[in-house]
């Protein structure tokens, strides 16, 4: 018998991480994961994007528009920023897969924390002043970024 060939590569495999970590978020507009795996093909880090500890998500809103201290904006940790505080050892030569692009504070964050690759499925916010400046600040650094293809994985029957 031989082994089999349909089995999924890194990429998909720690992207379906991130993935399944995003469905934890509670915000019912945008949920986004992380997965941050270090140079051995070792998982360091997960998040997803929520209120901080001891903040009652149903105390705070959850509204993406109006006046900005009535809205989630001021108080959502991003996938990214949970993923770096949940590692477990340094981040530096890291990579980070992760569903949406990051904004740039978490773009911050990434650099320095010593994160050199970033792999993301969505980049919807592409050309935005935060994407400009995220992109900029990733250059500068010397930090890879790549899209992988949206994909789909049948668990069970």
């Amino acid at each position: 018998m031989k082994k089999r060939t349909d089995y999924i590569d890194w990429d998909t495999y720690f992207m379906g991480v991130a993935l399944l970590s995003s469905l934890r978020s509670k915000d019912p507009n945008t949920q986004v994961g992380a997965c941050i795996v270090n140079q051995d093909k070792r998982i360091v880090g997960i998040g997803y994007n929520g209120f901080p500890y001891g903040c009652d998500d149903d105390e705070y809103p959850w509204n993406n528009e109006g006046d900005f201290i009535n809205t989630k904006y001021p108080y959502v940790v991003h996938a990214e920023t949970n993923a770096i505080l949940n590692s477990t050892t340094s981040l530096k030569n890291c990579t980070l897969y992760v569903t949406l692009f990051p904004c740039h504070e978490c773009c911050k964050l990434l650099i320095q924390s010593g994160i050199r690759e970033i792999v993301y499925l969505e980049d919807k916010y592409n050309n935005t002043p935060s994407n400009i400046a995220a992109k900029r600040m990733l250059a500068s650094a010397n930090i890879s970024y790549r899209k992988i293809k949206p994909f789909s994985i049948k668990i069970g029957d």
